[in-house]
């Protein structure tokens, strides 16, 4: 399965929600403001960027898992992606984009037009930090839902 964590920007919400997949945060406990900023393109995919998919690992069970931001238009980057792997000769119905938006807050809003749209990374980081801690739990909910969706079926031992 090829899991796509999605967001405006895929800069924030989605790389968070997939180091939480690949078990690089904890997801039930709020990660420290370093530990934030470690994360492998969190606050740091420029503009020109949106809508490419960029893979960050594979979880336990082999699935590979990427980040996408695609701006206000939830389904076209879907469409285009999947289109695209179809053309390949690939099958597009093993892709799996999970939107992260519903779990971004203001501060994460306000934060990262400061950073990403004016450059004010000095002001705009450590809002995007708060505001990151504070949806900490939503998007732990949100990768534990796609967790238990993409988990393999439990093997079942015969009587023997």
């Amino acid at each position: 399965m090829e899991i796509i964590y999605c967001c405006y920007g895929g800069t924030h919400s989605s790389p968070v929600a997939a180091a939480i997949h690949l078990g690089r945060l904890d997801p039930h406990q709020v990660p420290t403001g370093a530990e934030i900023s470690s994360i492998e393109l969190y606050d740091r995919v420029p503009q020109s960027q949106r809508g490419k998919v960029m893979f960050v690992g594979e979880d336990d069970w082999g699935n590979r898992i990427y980040v996408c931001g695609r701006g206000r238009d939830k389904y076209g980057i879907e469409q285009a992606v999947k289109s695209g792997v179809l053309l390949a000769g690939g099958t597009p119905d093993r892709i799996w984009f999970v939107d992260t938006l519903p779990a971004v807050n203001w501060l994460m809003r306000i934060g990262g037009f400061m950073s990403r749209r004016l450059g004010w990374v000095k002001i705009g980081r450590p809002l995007l930090i708060k505001g990151t801690q504070k949806a900490f739990f939503n998007l732990a909910e949100i990768v534990s839902c796609t967790r238990a969706m993409c988990a393999p079926p439990p093997k079942t031992g015969g009587p023997g």
